[in-house]
């Protein structure tokens, strides 16, 4: 299980936090021909072999970099601007079969933690996800309800998705430290902050719009923080 995780933990490092904005835009252009995707699935395969840190999974972490690059490269051959938001999500999801096949191959072998503990990488995983992949993940879903007249806005660059990251961090230490309480607290605040501007804007588009990405980002964080909670639990 740890090898997943782990893996798991690779994948969120290499596709999101360490995969700069200018690296998608060149390999959308130039598709294969781009020196990024080769730089982008070596990456995965120095972060997978690195994090598992055992010499033996050299083999396995290149299977995997070479799998992800053939993803990628179907992902960069096939999507339009019209399916772009579904070929990322099925590309997350082979992605995450691929880890799981190539755990399942190597869990005939023990690994053993020495420096850190499997409670560590349960939440440093869990803190990454409902970062940049999360604030990604809804914003595809959400993508089709955008609001069409964006011509006053004058709100500060990126802070929505800044705002989403901190509430769902936030909302992952109540979880863990058992101040459920705090949650209703947080997003009480939050409800009282946005009601002044929805109500001055008088759009219920945009009304439900903040609603339905605000219950994602609480939604999705409950979720990861109870099954942290749960792997925790278990792993003593």
């Amino acid at each position: 299980m740890i090898v997943f995780v782990k893996l798991l933990l690779a994948h969120l490092l290499g596709d999101f936090l360490l995969q700069p904005t200018s690296w998608v835009k060149d390999k959308e252009q130039k598709k294969h021909k781009s020196i990024y995707l080769y730089l982008h699935i070596f990456l995965h395969f120095i972060l997978a072999w690195i994090l598992v840190g055992e010499q033996d999974f050299g083999w396995y972490a290149l299977a995997l970099a070479i799998s992800h690059g053939c993803i990628d490269f179907l992902k960069l051959y096939f999507q339009t601007a019209r399916t772009k938001r579904s070929w990322f999500l099925a590309d997350q999801i082979l992605h995450l079969l691929i880890i799981a096949a190539i755990t399942l191959l190597y869990n005939n072998t023990l690994f053993a933690f020495s420096a850190l503990g499997n409670q560590f990488w349960y939440i440093i995983t869990a803190i990454i996800l409902l970062t940049k992949p999360t604030s990604i993940l809804i914003k595809n879903i959400i993508s089709i309800w955008t609001p069409e007249n964006k011509s006053k806005d004058e709100s500060l660059q990126n802070a929505g998705n800044y705002i989403g990251l901190l509430e769902r961090l936030f909302v992952f230490c109540f979880i863990l430290t058992g101040h459920f309480e705090a949650i209703g607290f947080l997003l009480a605040a939050k409800s009282i902050f946005r009601f002044g501007d929805l109500k001055e804007a008088k759009d219920r588009k945009l009304t439900e719009y903040v609603l339905i990405g605000t219950l994602l980002s609480f939604g999705i964080a409950l979720l990861i923080g109870l099954l942290v909670q749960a792997g925790l639990r278990f792993s003593f």
